[in-house]
């Protein structure tokens, strides 16, 4: 049986000592190490894991980045690739916001039969339940607007085609679908916008 010990020190921070026995053919060895500020390494404490309540943000983030990229690409957009002259304050500004408030209200007189009466399913009814997504969207994302106002108007790009397939498999009508775009329109902005947050 023998026994060797040998002790290590490195500029007086760290030491270790080696402790070796060996009896016939087996032989062990354990270690045991000290530190200046008297914590093993492997006890000291570990530095904090990211909290988890960052990953809601994260996947808002990452939905907005789609929406975004997917209206881009879909959404009718300016054919030229210079600035856009629908500038806040100029006519054209004002115009495309006007066509495109002006569309809805039109688009519900269709959807609701008021305007060219028919006692049938038409073209007329067709395009009023469709009027939100074909020229008030188009129009008010022609302008230059603020990036809240842009985003609401990507989403509701999206949305709203799924709301006018859907909502006919429960309830065929032209008006309740038009309601429902206008209803889906307004708290989109409102969220996006933050019209119902308190101002202090």
């Amino acid at each position: 049986m023998s026994w060797s010990l040998c002790s290590t020190h490195s500029h007086g921070v760290s030491s270790s000592i080696a402790l070796t026995y060996g009896f016939r053919h087996r032989r062990s060895s354990f270690r045991i190490c000290a530190t200046s500020d008297g914590l093993d390494p492997k006890d000291e404490p570990e530095s904090p894991l990211p909290s988890s309540s960052s990953s809601p943000s994260a996947l808002g983030k990452d939905l907005k980045k789609v929406v975004n990229k997917t209206a881009a690409t879909f959404a009718p957009r300016a054919s030229t690739a210079s600035k856009n002259p629908a500038l806040p304050g100029t006519t054209l500004y004002k115009v495309f916001e006007v066509q495109g408030y002006a569309s809805m209200l039109l688009g519900g007189v269709l959807s609701f039969n008021l305007l060219f009466p028919s006692n049938e399913p038409d073209l007329w009814r067709l395009m009023g339940m469709w009027s939100i997504w074909m020229f008030t969207i188009p129009s008010l994302r022609a302008r230059d607007c603020p990036i809240k106002e842009k985003e609401a108007l990507n989403y509701l790009f999206l949305i709203i085609p799924l709301l006018n397939v859907a909502i006919p498999f429960f309830w065929k009508s032209f008006a309740l679908v038009w309601s429902a775009d206008t209803v889906t329109f307004f708290a989109m902005y409102a969220w996006k916008l933050g019209w119902l947050e308190s101002t202090e």
